[in-house]
């Protein structure tokens, strides 16, 4: 392929509520974009790779077109909305089977024909095969024959991405470019996610507001830096799990999805507001996935008076301790101050995660530990013996330890090993998973 070169952009859009988010998760046979009956929900831009007998596009879905939101957002997810028709190549304009067209899909349809873009009419809600034929009354849109679907169902799917393939011609013969990493920014609310996505890309990619829980999906954002594509995924802000409504559960569950899908987590920490339960949660959820972690202090512009760095260092080490080897960077979101610092050491991290020792390096090792202090054991067992050890996995460093008694090694003699690791190894700022398997295995394991 190509190197940097876009994949065409198809972009849902319609007004609130006709399931322009299922169409999304449709057409990428996976749960992407939040669906509820509420309208509103999609704010930001969410979108997704779609790929089909070696032909790939992006497709965007956009919050609803007339929307009244309640934390009086609409300006900015018009923006948005806009944003995405000005670039699209291929707009999905999705109306409601079931209630036919209604004056809000007229102003869609106007809309479109000003932006002098393929449009393709997408007559959602079509459940049964004996209503296709409805999907006629909305012709009068102007926009050409509607193809019926059921996003919910599947309903139509092939023929609406062969539609959509015959428009987009060549353009569509492109693969997806790789990203070098994805870069997962979790956070709790208004600690700037957002705005940090947005100077990452370079652009307004997602709503930034001083109304906390503004963005409510996991956003993919691409953004390439010395000619190299990144993904940032920019997630909700998490709240204290007492206060959560069924939409920040959603929320929730997806930032913990970007978490297991990332290949290093930026953990954002606003400068001018206390760690508290949430910000541990995050790191908690960053432990259990045994991903690198770059822990960034936002605001800096606004502390720096108050606090020096080697202060807030140690703040941190003594409030959030499991992750006393996780590095620290200083960044102003806003301005974008320190923000490239920020991605290099990201970038460190996901290099250091994929390090594979040999053997020899790694049992050496294993020996300095040892006699400095082996494995104790409880009073009346029998004494634990480590044989060897050797690296079975990368991303995170896993190493397997053959010993005589695996259940007797205590957690404490873990950690213990862990941090000892960390001094003698080249995975000084990851995350590693230690085994311990009977001397038996090692065949099974090194496979």
């Amino acid at each position: 392929m190509i190197p940097g070169m876009a994949l065409p952009l198809v972009v849902i859009v319609g007004r609130p509520n006709v399931g322009k988010s299922s169409l999304l998760n449709a057409l990428a046979r996976e749960r992407i974009s939040i669906v509820d009956a509420r309208s509103g929900i999609t704010r930001d831009r969410v979108s997704a790779i779609i790929e089909d007998q070696d032909r790939y596009f992006e497709l965007l879905d956009t919050g609803g077109i007339g929307l009244v939101d309640d934390d009086h957002l609409e300006q900015h997810v018009e923006e948005q909305i806009q944003f995405a028709i000005e670039r699209a190549d291929v707009i999905l304009f999705v109306v409601d089977i079931q209630t036919g067209p209604l004056p809000l899909d007229q102003v869609v349809a106007s809309r479109l024909r000003r932006a002098e873009k393929p449009v393709v009419v997408v007559a959602n809600k079509t459940d049964d095969a004996r209503h296709d034929h409805e999907s006629g009354q909305f012709t009068r849109l102007g926009h050409g024959d509607p193809i019926a679907v059921s996003a919910i169902h599947g309903r139509g799917r092939d023929a609406l991405l062969s539609r959509v393939l015959t428009l987009l011609g060549s353009t569509a013969t492109t693969r997806a470019t790789q990203p070098v990493m994805k870069l997962a920014i979790v956070g709790k609310r208004n600690a700037g996610k957002s705005t940090l996505v947005n100077t990452l890309a370079g652009e307004a990619r997602v709503i930034v507001s001083e109304i906390p829980g503004t963005t409510r999906d996991a956003v993919d954002v691409r953004f390439e830096r010395d000619g190299r594509n990144f993904i940032a995924i920019d997630t909700a802000g998490v709240r204290k799990k007492a206060r959560m409504d069924d939409i920040d559960f959603y929320s929730y569950t997806r930032a913990l999805r970007s978490i297991r899908r990332a290949d290093v987590v930026m953990l954002l920490i606003d400068a001018m507001v206390p760690v508290a339960e949430v910000d541990l949660k995050l790191a908690r959820a960053t432990l259990d996935e045994h991903k690198p972690v770059v822990i960034t202090i936002n605001k800096w512009d606004l502390a720096q008076d108050l606090a020096e760095p080697a202060d807030f260092g140690e703040y941190l080490t003594r409030v959030i301790p499991a992750l006393n080897y996780a590095p620290i960077t200083f960044i102003t979101a806003e301005t974008g101050k320190n923000v490239d610092a920020a991605v290099d050491v990201a970038l460190s991290l996901h290099k250091q995660a994929q390090i594979r020792v040999t053997t020899g390096r790694l049992n050496a090792a294993l020996q300095t530990i040892l006699e400095r202090r082996g494995p104790s054991a409880k009073r009346g067992t029998k004494p634990v013996k480590l044989y060897y050890a050797t690296q079975v996995a990368v991303s995170p460093p896993t190493i397997v330890f053959f010993c005589n008694a695996p259940s007797l090694v205590r957690d404490e003699y873990r950690r213990y090993m862990e941090n000892r690791l960390r001094e003698l190894l080249p995975f000084r700022e990851v995350p590693m998973r230690l085994w311990f398997r009977p001397r038996g295995e090692g065949r099974a394991a090194r496979g």
